[in-house]
C-alpha cells in the first residue's frame, strides 16, 4: 500500500499557518515558565514552550517569547533586555493549572504570581525569584538575543539550578530521578500537553558493539 505525503512551501503561508503546522509535529515541547523582573520590581512570570536546552559547556539554553499580536515585545522579553536576569521554572502535572492561568494577559504592571496566589522564593544567583513549588528551577543571565522576523530568541546561560532533594537519587553524583519530576509539555497549538510518566530506555551502542549483532 502506498502512502501519499503534503508538502508545504512556508514561503506560501502565513504565521499562523507555519504555527499549526510546527506545533503539530515538534512535540512534545518542554515548557519553561519564565519568571522575571519588571522596572518597578514585580515579579512577571509566563510559559513558553517554544523552549529547549542548547548546551552544558557552558550550559545554555533558548526559549522564545515571540511578540504581541500588535507589535513590540512580551513583557519577558522587556523585563531580561533591562535586567538580563530570568529563571525557567519547570513545570510539573501538579503545577499545570496555575502555569495556564500565567499565560492570561495581564497588564506590564501588575504581577502574576501575586493575582494567582503562586509562592515565590528567593534564587540563590539571580535577583529574580523562583516559583517555590516548582520541582527544579534554571537560573539564568541573558547571553544573546536573536531577532529574525517577528521570532525573538533568547540565549541563557544557567548559572545555577535549585531542585528539592527528593528529586536526586544520588545527590553525591548527581544522578537526578527525572521520573519524579512529573514534568508536562505541550502538545500541538492551544491546550494540549503531555506527560513525562510514559518513558522507555533503549540502549545506546558503541560500534563495536554494533558490529557485534551484525554476525547475528
Amino acid at each position: 500500500m502506498t502512502h501519499s505525503r503534503l508538502d508545504f512551501d512556508f514561503s506560501l503561508l502565513s504565521a499562523a499557518e507555519r504555527y499549526k503546522l510546527v506545533t503539530g509535529v515538534v512535540v512534545p515541547r518542554p515548557i519553561a515558565w519564565v519568571s522575571t523582573l519588571n522596572p518597578g520590581g514585580g515579579v512577571n512570570l509566563a510559559p513558553y514552550s517554544f523552549f529547549g536546552l542548547m548546551g552544558s559547556d557552558p550550559a545554555v539554553v533558548a526559549f522564545s517569547p515571540g511578540d504581541r499580536p500588535e507589535g513590540g515585545p512580551k513583557d519577558t522579553a522587556r523585563n531580561i533586555g533591562a535586567g538580563g536576569e530570568f529563571v525557567v521554572n519547570m513545570v510539573s502535572r501538579e503545577l499545570a493549572d496555575a502555569m495556564n492561568l500565567s499565560a492570561t494577559d495581564f497588564p506590564a504592571d501588575q504581577a502574576e504570581p501575586a493575582h494567582l496566589g503562586i509562592d515565590l522564593a528567593p534564587s540563590g544567583r539571580v535577583q529574580v525569584p523562583r516559583v517555590a513549588l516548582s520541582p527544579v528551577s534554571l537560573e539564568c543571565r541573558e547571553v544573546q538575543t536573536l531577532t529574525l522576523g517577528r521570532t525573538r530568541i533568547i540565549l541563557g546561560e544557567v548559572l545555577a539550578l535549585s531542585i528539592y532533594e527528593r528529586h536526586l537519587k544520588d545527590a553525591e553524583n548527581l544522578y537526578v530521578d527525572t521520573a519524579s519530576l512529573d514534568l508536562i509539555g505541550r502538545m500541538g497549538g492551544r491546550g494540549g500537553y503531555a506527560t513525562t510518566r510514559d518513558a522507555f530506555e533503549i540502549p545506546r551502542l558503541s560500534y563495536q558493539q554494533w558490529l557485534e549483532t551484525q554476525g547475528d
